[in-house]
């Protein structure tokens, strides 16, 4: 407006046009404001996520319509995560929660039936389109055949265990660190937004399939980085990362713990640690949430590398570009340490 000469009929550049002209910036000013503000009084309020990944996801879709409250912060896992106060109330006053589902965040199962309300719970590892493999039992997993394509993804593995979850057998949870299953998510949670929120839909749906190119082009990405590191063995702190390693073609011998919160007995330390022994060039990674001194115990001995694996962005800010950060964060680290 300040580049602006105007000239209104019937008057002279002066005081009066300019006083005309700062009128009409007023206007133009406040018709600025009163247009934000109805935009702000049509932003979607009430979402809530319960991890990194989940609320990254969420955000995504979200876009500039609202902000999602998250629920596990900082750190936090949800396999030892305790419900503050404030999220009590938070989620009383929730119109959308979105979660894996009991087998992950087994702490917000009964919050959710007394403390939400009205609201809308969306389970994720229940959607449509989602790949589900089978839980692994054991220190050591037992040899399988990758079956892999060039692509790097165990596509006969993966077809042949879809739609595992609606009452059949147990699935492993961490559904999120396979891309896919993440486009698949963020087209459910398009669609539960869109209903949610009928006004921003045509949005909600824009955002869900951009997302999905770019998490198809972060796919081949991370496949050509991890191409010269497939199949070579390392051990995990804990099984969380079965659906990454089955998308991109990694080959895990075991893990350490079944479950990150119970301490392995010694029996099981020496199983490992004599599997690891037998190995050549191997990796053993440890997670930021546990940093159980039991590992070098198991390492002790070996030429076993170490590093660290971080599979609900701890240490990433959380927001729409967690969860892209979080697989390239992963894929430079099985690099990095694999590749010697």
């Amino acid at each position: 407006c300040n580049n602006i000469t105007l000239k209104l009929p019937g008057t002279r550049p002066g005081r009066a046009s300019n006083g005309a002209f700062m009128r009409f910036r007023g206007l133009l000013l406040a018709a600025v404001l009163l247009s934000g503000m109805a935009s702000a009084a049509h932003a979607m309020e009430g979402v809530v996520a319960s991890i990194k990944p989940v609320h990254s996801l969420v955000a995504t879709v979200m876009g500039n319509t609202g902000r999602p409250a998250l629920i596990v912060e900082g750190a936090g896992s949800p396999h030892t995560y305790a419900l503050k106060p404030s999220q009590a109330r938070m989620l009383s006053g929730a119109k959308l929660v979105f979660w894996i589902g009991p087998g992950l965040e087994a702490f917000l199962e009964k919050p959710l039936e007394t403390l939400s309300g009205g609201a809308r719970v969306v389970a994720l590892d229940d959607v449509d389109g989602l790949v589900r493999l089978g839980l692994r039992e054991g220190g050591t997993f037992e040899a399988h055949d990758h079956g892999h394509g060039e692509d790097g993804d165990h596509d006969a593995q993966a077809a042949a265990s879809e739609d595992h979850g609606h009452g059949h057998e147990p699935f492993d949870t961490h559904l999120w660190l396979d891309p896919r299953n993440a486009v698949a998510m963020g087209h459910a949670i398009a669609q539960a937004l869109a209903q949610a929120d009928p006004a921003n839909a045509e949005t909600y749906f824009a955002n869900a399939a951009a997302l999905e190119v770019r998490l198809r082009s972060l796919e081949a990405e991370i496949s050509e980085a991890l191409a010269p590191v497939r199949d070579k063995p390392f051990v995990v702190f804990h099984d969380a990362y079965h659906y990454f390693e089955n998308r991109f073609a990694l080959a895990a011998t075991g893990s350490v713990t079944v479950s990150p919160e119970v301490r392995p007995g010694a029996e099981r330390v020496a199983h490992i640690h004599e599997r690891l022994a037998s190995l050549q060039e191997t990796c053993v990674f440890a997670e930021p949430q546990f940093e159980p001194k039991i590992l070098s115990a198991i390492t002790e001995g070996t030429d076993v590398r170490a590093g660290t694996l971080d599979p609900l962005g701890a240490g990433l800010p959380a927001g729409p570009d967690l969860y892209p950060t979080l697989l390239r964060d992963m894929a430079r680290e099985f690099r990095h340490c694999l590749g010697g």
